[in-house]
């Protein structure tokens, strides 16, 4: 699927639904031998936003290839359609790969979004690969506490309906938000995020793209 440039918030909310609505929430792949994360970072004084992509094996975790791309930002500082600033410059490093990636997991939302349309349910569906959003903070929801121990997890609750999952990736550490990017069940989305975080908090794919995109943020 093409990316479509919005002209205005409004177009974009438009388009926005129009994503959500080609969201598919089941397991919908082959097994997975490549995994990536994928990661953006700006600088607002240049008007720059970095999109970075680390593709691993998906038994060992070993980085097999890494790709950035630096581009001036296209979309204004808008609540709620920050999928519109990040997707083009992800869209520019993935298309750069030699591996395609069997999953990409996003340091972000998927449908836990007030349009049950974040960034990993946006850059999934234009690309037809399966996507997991796994979130450092909460975007929209209530939840209970998980327990303590790594690997527990609780619903996340948006008017009565579960958007995603508070899943606890280290015994006593702060949980992620784990939600449905595309073409991935819910409950293999939290079994992926669990096994990608052998060590801490964050998974390997988002540690990988972070440190990435930090290291070209510097040299812009």
């Amino acid at each position: 699927m093409e990316y479509i440039h919005p002209q205005s918030p409004e177009q974009a909310q438009q388009l926005q639904h129009v994503l959500a609505e080609q969201v598919i929430k089941t397991d919908a792949f082959e097994p997975i031998k490549y995994i990536a994360g994928v990661d953006v970072a700006y600088d607002e004084v240049k008007n720059k936003v970095v999109g970075a992509v680390v593709v691993l094996d998906a038994i060992t975790f070993e980085v097999l290839e890494s790709q950035t791309a630096i581009e001036p930002i296209s979309f204004p500082y808008v609540p709620g359609l920050f999928s519109f600033r990040e997707v083009p410059p992800l869209l520019s490093a993935i298309k750069k790969l030699t591996i395609k990636p069997d999953l990409i997991v996003c340091d972000g939302q998927g449908v836990a979004h007030p349009k049950r349309c974040g960034m990993a349910s946006h850059l999934g569906v234009l690309l037809n690969i399966p996507t997991i959003g796994c979130g450092k903070t909460k975007l929209l929801g209530e939840y209970a506490p998980p327990a303590e121990q790594k690997g527990s997890h609780s619903d996340l609750i948006d008017n009565q309906q579960c958007i995603g999952k508070v899943l606890r990736t280290q015994n006593g550490i702060k949980p992620v938000f784990v939600s449905i990017g595309h073409k991935v069940s819910l409950a293999t989305a939290v079994e992926w995020i669990d096994k990608l975080t052998p060590k801490y908090r964050l998974p390997e794919t988002t540690r990988q793209a972070d440190q990435l995109v930090n290291r070209c943020l510097k040299n812009i």
